[in-house]
């Protein structure tokens, strides 16, 4: 992969491909073009799309295992008691969708219409989309680039038939890389009303989710709140539970937000 040269002036900046840092990158005639600075089509087209979509919510967390796509099913399934609800879920874990599987959707398939593609309903009122429903076996693994698992989190909101939606639940995975920017960037002129982080009390899980944090306040993404699975532990013999709260009330400060 090619090194971003040391003082590289931005895409956005009007020296892009003109100053001295710029000779010699790979990227000079694209960023002096001016086209490296061009917005995303997409992005007007998928505010147009969304705009059918009252609610969406990112479920974020800096560490794999700690329970997110878990929540995401279980979010879903509460807001999608009410019957007067309509409630999506997206998965937008291109390598790892593991949503089919907790939703009981394993080897259902996407349909193509004249309006786009068309989510799998687990029940009236509860649509799912994932990466996992297009491959033709759960075992397979998915190895694609940055700019391919965008273009695919694109197609996912620009071309699926959400109909009108109350809640878009989006369960995305461990980190803050391309599938994040890409889903904040996309969402970001539809509105997106915040995320909920998920961690568990363990120091090595806290230590990524600062890091989520931090990176909710620089891309200016509200967080709704932080949920602490694993939290307890109920002894088997006595029934008498153990729990913990520190590690929430070590973050509070970091988010602003009550818990």
């Amino acid at each position: 992969m090619e090194e971003v040269p040391h003082d590289c002036p931005g895409v956005s900046s009007a020296q892009a491909g003109r100053g001295a840092s710029c000779q010699g990158c790979p990227n000079q005639g694209l960023c002096a073009s001016g086209a490296a600075a061009a917005p995303d089509p997409a992005i007007e087209e998928i505010k147009e799309k969304m705009k059918t979509v009252k609610h969406k919510i990112l479920v974020l967390s800096g560490k794999g295992g700690v329970g997110k796509s878990t929540f995401s099913a279980h979010l879903a399934h509460g807001l999608a008691e009410d019957e007067n609800t309509q409630v999506a879920l997206l998965d937008i874990d291109i390598c790892g969708p593991s949503i089919p599987k907790i939703m009981g959707l394993e080897g259902e398939q996407v349909h193509q219409s004249g309006s786009g593609w068309s989510p799998v309903f687990l029940e009236d009122n509860l649509g799912v989309m994932s990466v996992g429903f297009l491959l033709s076996s759960p075992d397979d693994a998915v190895i694609w680039r940055g700019p391919k698992k965008n273009g695919m989190i694109k197609q996912f909101l620009r071309d699926v038939d959400w109909g009108e939606v109350d809640y878009l639940i989006v369960d995305t995975p461990p980190g803050t890389s391309d599938e994040h920017l890409s889903a904040v960037q996309y969402l970001a002129a539809a509105h997106i009303d915040g995320a909920v982080i998920i961690t568990t009390p363990q120091e090595v899980s806290l230590q990524d989710v600062r890091k989520e944090i931090n990176f909710c306040h620089k891309v200016k993404l509200p967080i709704i709140g932080v949920v602490e699975n694993m939290s307890g532990f109920t002894c088997p013999k006595c029934q008498v539970r153990v729990a913990t709260k520190e590690s929430l009330f070590l973050l509070k400060h970091r988010i602003h937000q009550p818990l």
